[in-house]
């Protein structure tokens, strides 16, 4: 009798002990919502000039809410624009109806996960944005082309209200009659 009730102490104390050792190594694990997208967003460097831009054109709101897909340019992005193609860089950022079209340019109203866009993409198939004009999707070399310019080069950043697709190149709506 006495065996087995040490045996079982010891069992006892070992679970005790696996268990504080198991708990100070590794932090419970706690599953987190995603940010909006906004706050998605702002979270990652890449895309400061974006959301400076999203809150000048006062979008910043209306972006966190709905379930919404997002083109988003990295600062490279727009770093190429500047370079490229200064006047429509100057107007998009100067003009704040200017600014709030391009940046609606890059917004679907719906969210549309890599997986349904690369579907959309092999048939050629033309997205409408909230600015009103409408997006083509086409697939180069396996991945997602916009417009034939801009390349998507990372899918899928899940945000509480949609998903963001980053990408290489702002797109400007053909509206704007620039460059």
């Amino acid at each position: 009798m006495k065996l087995k009730l040490t045996i079982v102490t010891l069992a006892i104390s070992v679970a005790a002990g696996l268990a504080a050792v198991a708990g100070s190594a590794a932090p419970a694990r706690t599953t987190s919502t995603p940010g909006t997208i906004v706050q998605v967003a702002a979270a990652n460097p890449q895309f400061s000039t974006l959301v400076s831009l999203v809150k000048k054109a006062g979008l910043a709101g209306p972006l966190s809410k709905g379930s919404l897909t997002v083109f988003a340019p990295t600062n490279a992005a727009f770093a190429y624009l500047k370079a490229h193609d200064p006047a429509t860089f100057k107007a998009a950022t100067t003009n704040v109806s200017v600014l709030k079209k391009v940046l609606t340019y890059h917004v679907v109203g719906k969210k549309i996960p890599a997986t349904a866009a690369i579907a959309a993409a092999k048939s050629g198939a033309k997205v409408p944005t909230l600015e009103g004009e409408k997006i083509s999707l086409s697939l180069a070399g396996g991945k997602i082309k916009l417009n034939g310019s801009a390349t998507v080069v990372k899918a899928d950043v899940m945000a509480s209200n949609g998903v963001i697709h980053v990408i290489n190149r702002v797109l400007v709506p053909p509206s704007i009659g620039m460059k």
